[in-house]
């Protein structure tokens, strides 16, 4: 018997009515300035907002009228703070049995996406993957947002950067715009694979992490928009305003190309140039970087 669908689901429920109990609102980051709190621990409402889901499909859950995606199983697991054990019995109740994830191959880039990578040396391009992961990008991209190098491989998702690095928030002059439409990429993307346990392990990780992105995770808004405008504030070259093209790989790749062009003869564009003149310029020994000159 599916434990969403049995007795299973009470004890679901149970379970979870009895790990919200045993928290409080300050150890999960929420305010507790409520002098007549009823309950101990936390409100089913305040559990709904950590896990970005509604009140209502919270309260189901709980009350066993609804099953539990894997997805909002992560966003639990994180807001409920549980230990190893209690995952392992929340996605046997849940009817997942904590087996061994799935393993999917390694995403690699593709040859001739390399190829082309290599041949864009004066517009910032990078190339997405499954879960909007950083797999690949060229020096100009680099320049323009970090060095992705330097990060652990888990720690190159363009999402995670946008809502976790202080830097690239502070470089999108529009980032709530840029955050939102991130959001609903990923959300599209979540409709495709449900299941992917590390999309619900990065949106458990961003939910608990960032109440915005909890909020617009919730909204349930999904886009596939492949083209649009980016504006930049950028340390070096200024503020830059970018046409933003995002091409698909082959059928089955999970791959997509991002390119950042602006049009010839405009300030953006002269900031594209004098960016690829620093990017290219040599990096002195303590690391550091020389301006460029603009003339």
């Amino acid at each position: 018997m599916n434990a969403a669908n049995g007795s299973g689901s009470g004890e679901l429920g149970a379970f979870l009515k009895a790990r919200r109990g045993e928290l409080t609102p300050r150890e999960v980051g929420l305010p507790d300035d409520d002098r007549d709190r009823r309950v101990s621990g936390l409100r089913r409402e305040e559990v709904a907002r950590l896990a970005a889901v509604s009140v209502d499909y919270y309260t189901r859950l709980e009350q066993g009228r609804k099953p539990a995606s894997a997805t909002v199983l992560a966003t639990l697991v994180r807001a409920l703070r549980l230990d190893e054990d209690q995952q392992r019995y929340l996605y046997t109740l849940a009817g997942k049995p904590a087996a061994r994830p799935r393993r999917r191959a390694a995403q690699r880039v593709r040859p001739a996406m390399s190829r082309l990578l290599d041949q864009l040396t004066e517009t910032p391009a990078i190339v997405l993957g499954r879960r909007m992961d950083v797999l690949a990008w060229n020096p100009m991209a680099k320049a323009l947002y970090t060095d992705f190098e330097a990060l652990r491989p888990a720690q190159r998702n363009y999402v995670r950067l946008l809502f976790a690095d202080p830097a690239m928030r502070a470089l999108h002059a529009d980032w709530e715009e840029a955050a939102r439409t991130a959001v609903a990429a990923l959300r599209m993307e979540a409709a495709t694979d449900p299941d992917d346990p590390d999309l619900a392990a990065l949106v458990g990780e961003l939910s608990v992490r960032d109440g915005d992105f909890r909020s617009w995770w919730a909204a349930h808004h999904a886009t596939g928009a492949g083209f649009g405008t980016k504006r930049y504030r950028h340390p070096v070259v200024g503020d830059l305003t970018l046409d933003c093209d995002m091409w698909a790989g082959p059928e089955g790749t999970d791959q997509r190309l991002m390119v950042l062009t602006a049009a010839p003869g405009t300030p953006s564009h002269e900031g594209l140039r004098i960016l690829s003149s620093w990017a290219a310029a040599p990096q002195p020994a303590d690391g550091s970087r020389p301006h460029p000159r603009t003339r």
